[in-house]
């Protein structure tokens, strides 16, 4: 029997709509299944039901595959963790070679990648650059005429005009500053940016670290590695660099006059610059003390010293090692006389007898090494005297296992090209008459205190009231004595303060004597040392225990000081209080401390020029300067010494490190302290550089 034939239609196969794209594919899915189960008739068979969810199925995975979302990113993030170089099997059969692979792979990655951003540089810095059309004042150009002298004044730069900056820069109050030394670049980076016009004058082109120059006597770094050109420091306040040496001043009209190189730098002109302030840093000179022959001398104060000192101490170990020169010319050529016993000698007598022990020993005859003799003359009974005791002695003992000779209590009388005259005092019997020495000399420096520069001279001779025989008196705000108030100020090696509380004892007596019965309490003793302590810094530690100094001045002892017993006082501290030393330390914090002192006024410039003030005293705003002793440090040949208030430290390499570390950190720039890094690394690996040039 045939069976009719039923027809099937199409079960649940309705128009599929679009998707959007904004539903998720599980939501799109989740759509097109009702929408399935609604069109179908609730009697269909299950092979119907079947072919729905199979199609709808075979559809969600080409949804999937194609959207290439979750499957894809769990297969990728497995091959990348399972990614190894080299492979895991490898590192556990060979961890050490597997650990030397890596290191070397990182090598070359890291200096792909230090070439990349080198190149990178130098395709942006190394590029053509014009400039034209630079606007330019012509008084710049044909300086205007006047002053005393009628010279040509330098009112304006090359500059002024270059920026809106510099243009607004003219209008600030000038400020000139002479030398190019510690207390001026102090100055420069303490100074508030966009304050001044600053014009910075030295006939040295760049900023010298002096207290390395030793080291860059014989090699151990390079004179490059201790300079920083002062237009680079001078930038940061927008200020000036004249390469010019102050001949003399006008205070009246406010002129400095300098003199400056012409005609390719053979021939030389004066001309004025203008000035609001003035600060004289210019430094100082070698003492002579009297000497005669110092022409056959080196100084080491400069760069070119250290440079004329090096090829000097290179030619006669030259000389020495030709077979032509006579045993007797040899002995004197290799004979080193350093005159002075300070830091500066005593670490350039070190230096150079590391330098004959390590370096010479090595390159030259044997021969030499017998025959170097290096001698150091000291006036005094030890060397480095303003150093504690203990560190003289270990000074002393440590030369003399170097085989460095040392004269104390010995003079220089006179200086010839080859020999040195000494005169030589007993210490045990002062009434004796000193005895006479003669040392061969191939080599003789002079390094025996200090003396005034020309200029300052000049500066000490125009004013009334400057008695100083080596600097010019300036008060505790570091104003120079007899000068307008607020014009011209000293710093550093050029300058003393003066603390002479005697002149002002009328002054005080009668601010302080409140009840006017022409004596003082001890209350009122007490807020006059309390004004002493903090107007004359100087002097402030000889207050210390007042209750005692009160007791010490009260003669009849009945609790009252009169004015002969105060005069009395003044009289014994003016004799005990001395002036700062003459050191790097001392020039930087005045530089500092007057970079704050103008900084603070320049805030207040507009209100004083609206009411009419000009020249506001210092002592008005800002506090007297007031010294901070960090320490004292010597290199003594591979050991350093350390002095602080008493404190002393004395060792071999750990403080030549230390003395090392301070002196980095001291570097003015990045650029110094990179420099001076890679020189004694060079040093130690590959020894001192003794080519001559």
């Amino acid at each position: 029997m045939i069976k009719p034939r039923i027809p099937v239609r199409p079960i649940g196969l309705t128009p599929l709509r679009p998707i959007r794209s904004s539903l998720s594919i599980n939501q799109q899915i989740s759509s097109i299944r009702q929408s399935s189960s609604k069109s179908t008739d609730s009697t269909k068979p299950n092979s119907s039901s079947r072919l729905s969810s199979t199609f709808f199925l075979s559809h969600q995975r080409q949804l999937l595959n194609k959207s290439n979302s979750p499957i894809i990113r769990s297969i990728s993030t497995t091959s990348i963790r399972n990614l190894s170089i080299p492979s895991k099997s490898f590192n556990s059969k060979y961890p050490v070679i597997s650990i030397i692979i890596r290191l070397g792979l990182s090598s070359i990655l890291g200096l792909i990648v230090l070439t990349s951003v080198i190149l990178f540089h130098d395709a942006f810095t190394y590029s053509e650059r014009h400039v034209d059309r630079v606007p330019c004042n012509p008084l710049s150009l044909k300086p205007r005429l006047g002053g005393k002298k009628n010279l040509p004044i330098l009112e304006v730069n090359l500059d002024d005009e270059e920026d809106d900056i510099k243009k607004s820069m003219n209008k600030k109050p000038r400020l000139v500053i002479i030398g190019g030394g510690w207390g001026s670049v102090a100055l420069l980076q303490s100074l508030n940016p966009h304050s001044y016009n600053v014009t910075l004058i030295s006939p040295q082109t760049y900023f010298a670290f002096t207290p390395l120059l030793p080291s860059a006597c014989v090699g151990t770094v390079e004179p490059r590695s201790l300079v920083e050109p002062l237009r680079k420091i001078i930038a940061r306040v927008r200020g000036h660099y004249l390469m010019a040496s102050a001949v003399d001043i006008d205070m009246a009209e406010r002129l400095l006059e300098v003199e400056v190189p012409k005609d390719g730098g053979e021939g030389t002109m004066r001309c004025y610059v203008p000035y609001d302030k003035l600060v004289i840093a210019c430094g100082s000179t070698t003492n002579n003390h009297g000497v005669k022959g110092l022409e056959h001398c080196y100084q080491l104060k400069t760069v070119p010293d250290a440079q004329a000192i090096r090829r000097k101490v290179m030619n006669n170990l030259e000389l020495a090692s030709l077979p032509t020169t006579t045993p007797e010319e040899r002995k004197r050529l290799l004979s080193f006389v350093v005159c002075g016993g300070g830091p500066t000698g005593v670490e350039f007598a070190a230096e150079l007898a590391d330098m004959m022990a390590e370096d010479v020993l090595k390159y030259f005859p044997k021969l030499l090494s017998n025959e170097v003799k290096v001698t150091v003359v000291q006036s005094r009974d030890h060397i480095l005297n303003t150093y504690s005791e203990k560190i003289s002695q270990y000074a002393e003992q440590r030369f003399a296992r170097n085989d460095v000779d040392v004269v104390i209590n010995a003079r220089v009388q006179e200086v010839f090209p080859d020999k040195v005259i000494l005169s030589i005092k007993d210490p045990k019997d002062k009434d004796a008459k000193p005895s006479s020495k003669e040392i061969e000399a191939g080599f003789v420096l002079w390094s025996t205190g200090i003396a005034m520069q020309p200029f300052t001279q000049r500066l000490v001779n125009l004013l009334p009231n400057q008695f100083h025989s080596k600097a010019v008196e300036v008060d505790n705000y570091l104003r120079v004595q007899g000068a307008p108030q607020g014009t011209v100020y000293a710093l550093g090696d050029a300058a003393t303060v003066k603390n002479d509380l005697i002149n002002d004892l009328y002054g005080l007596w009668d601010k302080f004597d409140a009840n006017k019965d022409g004596s003082l309490d001890y209350e009122e003793w007490q807020a006059m040392v309390k004004h002493i302590k903090k107007h004359y810094p100087l002097a402030s530690k000889y207050f210390v225990k007042m209750r005692d100094v009160f007791d010490e001045f009260d003669g009849n002892k009945d609790e009252r000081l009169s004015l002969n017993e105060v005069a009395s006082m003044f009289l014994g501290l003016s004799k005990k209080v001395t002036s700062y030393p003459a050191t790097a330390q001392v020039a930087s914090q005045q530089g500092k401390y007057l970079g704050g002192m103008f900084s603070k006024l320049s805030k207040q410039h507009k209100t004083l020029e609206e009411n009419g003030i000009e020249n506001l005293s210092d002592d008005a705003y800002y506090h007297p300067f007031d010294y901070l002793h960090l320490g004292s440090l010597a290199y003594i040949g591979n050991s350093a010494v350390f002095d602080y208030d008493g404190f002393s430290l004395a060792g071999g390499l750990l403080a030549m490190y230390a003395w090392r570390s301070i002196y980095w950190s001291e570097q003015t720039s990045m650029r110094t302290r990179m420099l001076l890094m890679l020189d004694w690394v060079k040093r130690g690996i590959f020894g001192r550089d003794l080519s001559k040039f």
